[in-house]
């Protein structure tokens, strides 16, 4: 989770390319001496192909810039052979942050409306910014789909958007 909200969060300069952005998303797991051998991101377009590019965020060089408008996935994740295999993925769209006397700067705005399964987190893990940002992300799952939900539904999604508390182990 700490590589996909460092991803989720990146401000960017135009022009960069997803690989710049990949060890964004894979210092964590470096710093403890693991990786995993698939791609963070890879384009989702309008054909509806899965991985259609040109734009994705991998450790190999694709000199496809990340535009406004452009569709990606965030999906750092960890497979251990035999053992377990996790990722947390999210779409993401590339839009705009701002323009400076440095030029254009872009950001992801997440797409995806769906809680993340709070028994993934260990919040003694976390930095104070990290925990917001899953809360402030599971506020806007609840406020933008509670709307469309009975009760039973709405009482399911409090429950799995209840917000995290610091040092606690879900």
């Amino acid at each position: 989770m700490k590589g996909h909200i460092a991803l989720g969060t990146a401000i960017f300069p135009e022009g960069t390319c997803g690989m710049q952005l990949d060890a964004l998303a894979r210092q964590f797991l470096w710093k403890e001496g693991l990786s995993y051998l698939h791609g963070t991101g890879h384009g989702v377009g309008h054909f509806l192909n899965v991985h259609e590019g040109p734009q994705s965020i991998r450790l190999n060089y694709m000199p496809a810039p990340l535009t406004p408008g452009m569709i990606t996935s965030n999906e750092p994740g960890l497979y251990r052979e035999g053992v377990h295999g996790i990722r947390c993925e999210n779409l993401v769209l590339t839009v705009k942050a701002m323009t400076t006397e440095f030029g254009n700067f872009y950001k992801f705005e997440t797409l995806t409306l769906f809680p993340f399964d709070l028994r993934l987190f260990d919040t003694t893990l976390m930095t104070d910014a990290e925990i917001q940002w899953i809360n402030d992300y599971h506020r806007e799952v609840r406020e933008r789909l509670s709307p469309l939900l009975d009760e039973a539904e709405r009482l399911w999604l409090e429950a799995k958007t209840a917000p995290l508390m610091r040092d606690t182990i879900y």
